[in-house]
């Protein structure tokens, strides 16, 4: 059920073979849904596959007052509900007794020793030699008390020592804007070293994300035409059918851009558009990453009224069940124009993608939960098979399926058969299920592996975050300035705003069908 180092090699994203670490894991905000939803149940199916160390320990730490019994049986309800694999009683048997609980207040010093206290004592009792991970499944607004509580309670490891170690893991978003974001990388890099810090975003621990840099530099066959001479443009797609249930406080404060396209569509942008990298070391693939957000073609106050397109949903009828519009919400100002939808048309300026549109949609209540990104390839020439300008071929696309179903196709014409030569499109098509059998791990089990290893690779660092902000910012000043007290909306159940579809086919395009 666990490993010890010497068995069992973790091959992390950079390629390298590494091992997790001996640890503790310290989730501020244990007893919250992040920890119940996703990384309680990451922990139990890592166990499970044997892939969690010998020596290891998790510790909730949370104002509520839990004791290590109700936090396991809080445990095991989210584990039933949540995890990809079913509860095996020997197991949870197993992993429970990993498990362990401090109350205590994030803003009290006192909390802090009480914790250091804590872990000194379970440390020994399981072999583990003070390497701590800290996850803060927090606001954001207590991210940098969090950081100097651990600081001030010398729960942080020397910068230049490598063990034991001590290592921060931050949840998005990282700030609400570019100040506020700065503020917070200043303030965590008062505590932390840079290495030090893996700031989360899950969207890189899916094993589609983690396969496009196989399928680009490791297929012969693709990044020969990875460029602008042969693709036409790219769709990134983010589609969530629900509303904003019970989260309209949350989304009051943040909406689709902050939500959405600041982090995980800009993290998927960035490794569908970098250069090649030299090697696998994490800092030289995080450097390629971040040069295509250097490369964005910022957006001026007169140019966001024509690349972007934000919406609200209206009331529809979704899945059987009335769907009020988004204002009438619980906790959603009745005036409110925070966008729940997003569609933006964005530009790389360098040599690869000179001149090649990427087109960015995003929303809540939409048809299907889906994430795509779709490549199309430019069309083939008006003879021999394309002559009839009225009815030309459709263009071959590489989609790649983030979510629900994860792989990817090719689209390609292919020869009906019968005397005449006519071509239709068929779709080759690759799924994880259906090769590899086994459902593929959930995200936060790889990432919480990488931590544990020591491998930042798919983290961001502060600099990439601050480069996504820059561009994000002057979007957020211009609707700011723009005093618009109404957004367009779309009915719940539907793909978006007219005003999107217009945005796209202004360009002689049109958004895929998913």
């Amino acid at each position: 059920m666990s490993i010890s180092p010497g068995e069992n090699p973790l091959i992390p994203a950079s390629g390298l073979e590494l091992f997790p670490h001996p640890c503790s894991l310290v989730i501020f905000g244990g007893a919250g849904d992040l920890a119940r939803r996703k990384l309680l149940p990451a922990l139990y199916n890592l166990a499970l596959d044997g892939l969690l160390p010998t020596q290891f320990v998790v510790l909730g730490f949370a104002i509520d007052a839990l004791d290590d019994e109700s936090f396991r049986a809080f445990a095991r309800e989210g584990i039933e509900r949540f995890s990809r694999r079913p509860l095996n009683e020997d197991d949870w048997q197993d992993f429970s007794q990993r498990l362990f609980y401090q109350s205590g207040s994030f803003d009290d010093a006192q909390a802090y020793a009480d914790l250091k206290a804590r872990l000194e004592d379970l440390e020994p009792r399981f072999g583990i030699p003070g390497n701590r991970v800290y996850y803060l499944a927090i606001p954001p607004s207590f991210i940098e008390v969090c950081a100097r509580g651990l600081k001030g309670a010398e729960l942080v490891a020397p910068p230049e020592q490598e063990m034991p170690f001590s290592r921060l893991i931050v949840e998005k978003p990282i700030g609400r804007d570019l100040d506020s974001a700065r503020e917070i990388n200043r303030a965590l890099k008062e505590c932390f070293t840079e290495k030090q810090l893996y700031r989360i975003d899950h969207y890189l621990g899916k094993e589609t994300v983690q396969n496009i840099l196989v399928m680009r530099f490791g297929n012969a066959i693709f990044e020969p035409l990875w460029n602008s001479k042969h693709i036409d443009h790219v769709q990134i797609t983010v589609a969530e059918a629900e509303g904003i249930g019970t989260r309209g406080g949350y989304y009051e404060t943040a909406g689709a851009l902050r939500d959405m396209v600041q982090n995980h569509i800009l993290q998927l942008l960035s490794l569908v558009a970098m250069e090649a990298p030299w090697s696998m070391d994490a800092d030289v693939i995080r450097d390629r990453r971040l040069d295509v957000l250097e490369c964005l073609r910022p957006l001026r106050a007169e140019d966001v009224e024509r690349h972007v397109v934000r919406a609200q949903y209206a009331s529809g009828f979704y899945q059987g069940n009335d769907v009020p519009g988004y204002r009438r919400e619980d906790k959603v100002a009745p005036d409110s124009t925070r966008e729940t939808y997003l569609a933006l048309r964005l530009f790389i300026d360098n040599w690869r993608w000179a001149g090649v549109p990427f087109y960015i949609r995003t929303g809540k209540a939409m048809p299907k939960h889906a994430t795509e990104i779709a490549v199309q390839f430019k069309p083939v020439p008006h003879m021999l098979f394309n002559t009839d300008t009225q009815h030309p071929l459709e263009p071959n696309v590489l989609a790649l399926r983030i979510q629900p179903d994860e792989g990817l196709s090719l689209r390609i014409g292919s020869k009906l058969p019968g005397p005449k030569v006519k071509i239709y499109p068929v779709k080759m098509d690759f799924r994880y299920g259906s090769i590899f059998g086994d459902q593929s791990p959930e995200a936060y089990e790889r990432l919480l592996l990488d931590v544990m290893a020591g491998d930042a690779t798919l983290f961001m660092r502060d600099d990439a975050v601050e480069a996504s902000w820059r561009w994000i910012q002057p979007i957020l000043d211009a609707w700011e300035g723009s005093g618009k007290r109404w957004l367009p909306e779309y009915p719940a159940g539907a793909w978006g705003p007219v005003e999107a579809d217009r945005l796209i086919e202004s360009d002689g395009r049109k958004w895929r069908k998913l």
